[in-house]
């Protein structure tokens, strides 16, 4: 089992930025994928991006150009850029950990809001 701690979250005008940070703690030997999702009110949970042990990364179609995913294994963190916000990105952004089992274990999520 892996722990996982969001920070950065916040409110900020379009058009602007953040970064959100996740940290791992407990079973991180066997983390493969990490990554983030979100979700709206009313809407189904998405994938944002996603970065392999070995650093490969896959981006949701709405967020390319704008986000980058990358990762410190020294430091256990996944991080999320985000750039160029829109209004439509406001949901709350949960990082994830796949296991080598085939186990997933979830943060708590943080709140990222872009106002017009």
């Amino acid at each position: 089992q892996v722990q996982l701690v969001e920070s950065g979250g916040g409110l900020v005008q379009a058009g602007g930025s953040l970064r959100l940070s996740c940290v791992a703690s407990g079973n991180i030997f066997n983390i493969n994928d990490m990554g983030w999702y979100r979700q709206a009110p009313g809407k189904q949970r998405e994938l944002v991006a996603t970065i392999t042990s070995g650093g490969l990364t896959v981006y949701a179609d709405s967020v390319k150009g704008r986000f980058t995913v990358s990762r410190d294994n020294a430091k256990n963190t996944v991080y999320l850029q985000m750039n160029s916000l829109k209004p439509e990105d406001t949901a709350k952004y949960y990082c994830y950990a796949l296991l080598n089992s085939g186990r997933t274990d979830w943060g708590q999520g943080t709140q990222v809001t872009a106002s017009s």
